[in-house]
């Protein structure tokens, strides 16, 4: 038996028991993290690039994007470097760190996804009031609050998490510090605290969820008013697997927290922390990208910009060598 005072490390759950299934999932959760990192950097460099894209839209798009790369950069790296090393420790104040930039980043997106629903809203149902409502102003105030209140939400679940009792030993059942599976390491009954604070918090995003399917509703609908076809099937295509990554990350993120104990599996653990941390800021940059002509273009234009410019600096570093 052993408190927390006691306790200086954590055992994360391993991939796999044997030394071809841990590499194996190296370099799967590597080519993963991989094209996360692309997607999310081009996306990022392309807006900041770009002054055209300048607008509400693009700007919590890149939000987005920051919060996506640090997302899945607080989980995946560690997780990775275990199965290559073939360990499974992870210090306390690592634990504790993974836990509040976590919460952070993944609060602090649902309220981002809430206001980018916001923004599609008013640019298509109320064009008229979109440069009253969304001024550069109004909308650098949405993203400092949900960075703020991301902050503020992973600040109260750390400190209280970390503040109970640990006398079930330090071997956590997940790939990474999830609250639940430290919860089930404490012997005191001051966690029923830190599950009411989980329950507020999965009631708020469960209201942004409400927020988000209401605001797309209103678009679809007014989306059926568009006499062009053309126009109907853009706009369906591109609310349609916003919806679906929303629910997708609201959906396992509440399985997660709110499971009961019975229906509690390493397997089952695994996979569901998988879809809620992993595939949300892997896809959203093709969903956000892919279905969007003028991030695309803009894009390609940034990428031919800078493979021009590198051939014409070899090309004049090689004159310069010959000379």
């Amino acid at each position: 038996m052993s408190n927390s005072s006691s306790i200086t490390q954590f055992l994360l759950l391993p991939f796999a028991n044997t030394r071809d299934l841990q590499l194996l999932h190296f370099w799967l959760f590597l080519g993963i993290y991989l094209a996360a990192l692309l997607g999310n950097g081009l996306i990022i460099t392309t807006i900041a690039w770009h002054h055209h894209l300048h607008t509400p839209m693009y700007f919590f798009l890149l939000n987005l994007s920051v919060l996506d790369l640090g997302f899945i950069s607080t989980t995946v790296p560690k997780a990775m470097a275990n199965s290559l090393w073939d360990t499974r420790v992870i210090s306390y104040s690592g634990c504790a760190s993974q836990v509040f930039f976590f919460f952070v980043l993944m609060s602090a997106e649902f309220y981002l996804l809430t206001i980018m629903a916001y923004d599609r809203y008013v640019a298509i149902c109320q064009p008229l009031h979109y440069g009253t409502l969304l001024g550069s102003r109004a909308c650098a105030h949405m993203a400092a609050a949900a960075w703020a209140s991301g902050f503020l939400t992973a600040l109260l679940h750390t400190a209280s998490t970390f503040s109970l009792p640990l006398c079930q030993g330090n071997a956590v059942g997940q790939i990474f510090c999830e609250i639940p599976q430290i919860l089930k390491l404490s012997c005191s009954h001051a966690y029923i605290r830190e599950v009411g604070l989980i329950v507020v918090s999965v009631c708020v995003a469960f209201g942004c969820f409400v927020f988000i399917v209401l605001s797309y509703v209103q678009i679809l609908r007014a989306v059926l008013r568009i006499p062009s076809e053309q126009g109907r099937h853009k706009a369906f295509s591109m609310c349609l697997p916003h919806l679906a990554v929303v629910s997708l990350l609201i959906s396992t993120g509440i399985f997660a927290y709110l499971k009961p104990p019975s229906l509690s599996s390493p397997s089952l653990d695994l996979v569901v922390s998988v879809l809620y941390s992993v595939v949300p800021p892997t896809v959203n940059p093709l969903i956000y990208s892919l279905r969007n002509q003028e991030l695309k273009d803009a894009v390609r234009k940034l990428v031919t910009t800078c493979y021009f410019r590198h051939n014409v600096v070899s090309t004049f570093c090689n004159i310069s060598f010959v000379t």
